[in-house]
């Protein structure tokens, strides 16, 4: 379901200006899950994909003048419905995780796939995020087998003292169980 381009069959493809590529394709090892609303606490509307791919309004709303031209991306996001936008190609580098490090080495934009759930760290995510994020891992796994399930984190975690996301409410049991019955 991920073709030869580094691109998920089932999603929403809507390209973004905002990566490079890789240094080493074959280094891919870690999965990042964040969370994004804009503005923030408040979910659906066009704004993330317009932000994601340098075409946010910074007159739309008061926060979107502070970000409008941060360039940054992430390769694809979860909406509240389960539907999955791929905005970078998994072999290429997405830019979602800036300053950071996963078990002593920094960098994680080099060596990561970033996924971004639409939501916040104070609101539960739905039965249908749940269900995407787990088939898209899935289909990561496959696809590249260093991304094991002790190579799954959150952005609060690889920048602790700059992110809080995918947030407390985010149910790291649950994820990781349904990863499980998929490989049995």
């Amino acid at each position: 379901m991920i073709d030869d381009r580094g691109w998920y069959r089932p999603a929403r493809h809507v390209p973004s200006p905002f990566f490079d590529q890789r240094s080493d394709e074959t280094d891919i090892s870690l999965l990042v899950v964040h969370n994004i609303s804009l503005p923030p606490g408040q979910f659906g509307g066009p704004y993330i994909e317009q932000f994601f791919t340098g075409k946010l309004d910074p007159n739309a709303h008061p926060f979107f003048r502070v970000i409008h031209n941060m360039g940054v991306s992430a390769h694809c996001l979860i909406r509240r419905d389960g539907e999955i936008i791929q905005f970078v190609p998994f072999n290429a580098r997405a830019w979602h995780a800036g300053v950071s490090s996963f078990a002593g080495r920094e960098k994680c934009n080099d060596y990561s796939i970033g996924i971004e759930l639409e939501g916040c760290d104070y609101v539960a995510y739905t039965d249908a995020q749940y269900q995407s994020l787990t088939e898209l891992t899935q289909q990561l796994q496959l696809r590249y087998p260093q991304i094991t399930s002790s190579r799954i984190t959150g952005h609060q975690y690889i920048a602790p003292l700059r992110k809080s996301d995918p947030g407390l409410v985010f149910d790291w049991r649950r994820f990781h169980d349904a990863l499980k019955r998929c490989e049995s």
